[in-house]
């Protein structure tokens, strides 16, 4: 039955930090503009100085460039920052009310994992910011090296609790856990969380010049890194296994594709982490090597989209969840997986076809790869912006479905 009027977002569901989420991963995907397309002699990213030297000198492209990139992340950074802020306090209401009971005794427990997950991703957004904002950021980095360790530190024991808390009722207590209601990829949430700690614990092994840090830094990347493998991996199995059985949970649906960020962040992790070994232990890693690595990725993450899009029409997820009268939090699932795949044509395309010398840098074939790049990014970014008019906007009256 039709809901009172009201907006969906009233009906609160934890799933709602994947709009902060997937405004932080847009914030970043801007930043690819000028990771890979503005000069930054004596440091691995561009920082505020390259920026403004590209504004003096640079052309009226180049110029137009970092102004329209700068203006997009401050933008994005604002909704991540505000729709973080918005959560935490519902979630803290959730938290306080008779339906907190309900929510944590069932399978939808794990989507409390979407607090660590966008929490990380804020972090990632706050260095972008200063990147891209703050003068002198560069001379005080290492400084910030640990604090940025200890934050991800912090994410990560939050995540690994409320795993533990989950995992502990469910493998004890016999029951607790409807395997007839995971026939989705729902219960990938938790990896999904523990992969954005551990690209976030990796940017010092690439970044830092002091050994310490850096050897921090690819073991604590590491560990975050091989559990979130090891959860998705025995989530998948048992998800695919309750979906053989019992079909895909229609409401649930875009979880299907949540492999596609969680490969992306996992890709940018271990790139981080071969970096780090290179300048910092003397490691050799061949540009084929890293080619290779990230086109495996792609080509998964190929396979999982068409999986994933080819179900979604099947259900008609897109006329009732999307574009029809239902409503559902976990429509912005399907946000991520543009994200994470325009992010991974650009380094696919940097670190691996011109890392390997297949491509030009700034070629004809360069700027159609990063032209699809860009068009994934503006369709993922305009589709956002469309959730959060339907979910945030005026108030309508709606069939309001939670996703589990």
């Amino acid at each position: 039955m039709p809901s009172p009027a009201s907006r969906p977002a009233d009906r609160y569901s934890p799933l709602y930090f994947l709009a902060s989420l997937g405004a932080g991963g847009l914030a970043v995907s801007f930043f690819m503009f000028l990771m890979f397309w503005v000069p930054h002699p004596g440091q691995p990213v561009p920082v505020f100085e390259d920026l403004a030297r590209a504004l003096a000198t640079g052309g009226p492209a180049l110029q137009a460039l970092v102004v329209t990139a700068a203006l997009a992340i401050a933008v994005l950074a604002y909704h991540n920052i505000r729709l973080l802020v918005w959560n935490i306090a519902q979630y803290r209401r959730f938290k306080a009310s008779p339906a907190w009971s309900t929510f944590t005794s069932g399978n939808a427990e794990t989507q409390r994992l979407a607090l660590p997950l966008a929490l990380a991703m804020s972090v990632n957004v706050g260095f972008v910011l200063g990147m891209v904002f703050v003068p002198g950021l560069w001379g005080v980095v290492e400084f910030l090296f640990p604090l940025a360790l200890i934050a991800f530190g912090l994410i990560g024991a939050l995540a690994l609790a409320q795993i533990g808390a989950f995992l502990g009722r469910v493998m004890t207590r016999a029951g607790s856990f409807d395997m007839a209601q995971h026939n989705s990829f729902a219960q990938i949430l938790p990896a999904f969380a523990l992969s954005m700690v551990a690209v976030g614990f990796a940017a010092p092994a690439a970044m830092s010049g002091v050994p310490l840090i850096a050897g921090i830094s690819l073991i604590g990347s590491t560990f975050f890194g091989m559990a979130a493998i090891l959860y998705a991996l025995l989530a998948a199995i048992t998800g695919f296994n309750a979906i053989l059985q019992h079909g895909t949970a229609r409401e649930a649906a875009p979880t299907l594709m949540v492999m596609v960020p969680i490969l992306t962040v996992l890709g940018i992790t271990f790139l981080r982490q071969n970096h780090g070994m290179t300048h910092s232990f003397d490691a050799e890693i061949a540009a084929v090597e890293t080619l290779v690595f990230l086109s495996r990725l792609l080509a998964v993450q190929a396979l999982v989209l068409m999986l994933g899009l080819m179900v979604l029409a099947r259900l008609d997820y897109w006329r009732d969840f999307v574009f029809g009268p239902r409503e559902s939090a976990g429509a912005y699932a399907l946000v991520c997986p543009g994200v994470a795949l325009s992010v991974m044509l650009h380094f696919w395309l940097n670190a691996g076809l011109v890392g390997a010398g297949l491509v030009d840098r700034f070629s004809v074939g360069y700027w159609a790869i990063s032209a699809l790049a860009v068009a994934v990014q503006l369709g993922t970014l305009g589709f956002t912006f469309y959730l959060n008019r339907r979910h945030f906007g005026p108030a309508r009256v709606a069939e309001q479905v939670p996703a589990e």
